[in-house]
């Protein structure tokens, strides 16, 4: 409850600091917001020379790529400033944050707060609002628990991804690039249907790092469509279980790097 607290408190100063400063808080929204405009233009210019991509036609395309979108905008709103852990690693920052009483992962989450990131998930909800009556859905429970829950779903497990990169730095020297190849990498590929991966790594991004239950396979189940060969499109039903394997792998690599940890100076 005290964490909770403070918590709060911290994240209310973090908001309230961003909005002293409106002009530069809505130039960098817009910012957020161009890299996802930046970032469907690729889809669109696929689907423009190509009817279908992936055995999916544009409307049904950028749905899935909307549905990954916000979801990693979500979890980049609260868990994104992991990718400074190899700054706070190398100055000697998270020695400081041990040995003050609050969860190290809750200090980190809160160090650099920022909520421009809900410019991506502004322009997501728009793409989803625009390409949804083009789908001529039949609006069933199922399909309006999918429609809810998978947005929310995909943040867990892209959050799983920020913190697993998070706990592998304690075991790599200056790993920035790392964390952007898996985490940014990850994002990738679920913003793109799953039948367009090579089989070793469409298993990949399943099984092992469920990348594409973040949107690919429920968005399937909302269109009414079978999945491709190892990805049937009934595993998006079992998207929060994917969500707690990737919770589970991230706490071992946190927990091993925690372990492993002895301080900036070996």
């Amino acid at each position: 409850m005290a964490n909770t607290h403070v918590y709060r408190t911290i994240l209310g100063s973090r908001i309230r600091s961003q909005l002293a400063y409106r002009t530069s808080f809505w130039l960098n929204v817009v910012t957020s917001v161009a890299v996802g405009v930046v970032e469907f233009i690729e889809l669109y210019a696929i689907l423009a020379n190509v009817p279908v991509f992936g055995g999916l036609n544009l409307p049904q395309a950028a749905l899935v790529f909307a549905l990954a979108g916000m979801g990693f905008a979500l979890a980049e709103v609260v868990f994104g400033q992991l990718d400074t852990m190899p700054t706070y690693l190398r100055l000697g920052r998270l020695e400081v944050m041990l040995v003050r009483p609050m969860p190290l992962m809750l200090q980190l989450i809160t160090s650099d707060f920022q909520l421009r990131r809900l410019g991506r998930v502004a322009i997501n909800v728009l793409i989803i609002f625009i390409v949804l009556p083009t789908l001529q859905l039949d609006y069933t429970p199922g399909r309006i628990y999918l429609l809810v829950m998978t947005p929310f779903v995909g943040a867990a497990i892209y959050a799983a991804f920020f913190a697993t990169a998070g706990g592998l730095q304690f075991f790599l020297i200056n790993g920035a690039e790392f964390t952007a190849a898996f985490v940014y990498g990850g994002a990738y590929a679920g913003q793109l249907p799953g039948s367009v991966l090579i089989t070793p790594v469409r298993v990949l991004f399943t099984f092992v790092f469920p990348a594409t239950v973040t949107a690919y396979l429920p968005a399937l189940l909302i269109m009414g469509l079978e999945g491709p060969k190892f990805l049937p499109a009934w595993l998006g039903w079992f998207a929060p279980l994917f969500a707690v394997w990737a919770w589970l792998l991230a706490w071992l690599a946190w927990r091993a790097g925690m372990r492993r940890f002895t301080g900036a100076g070996g």
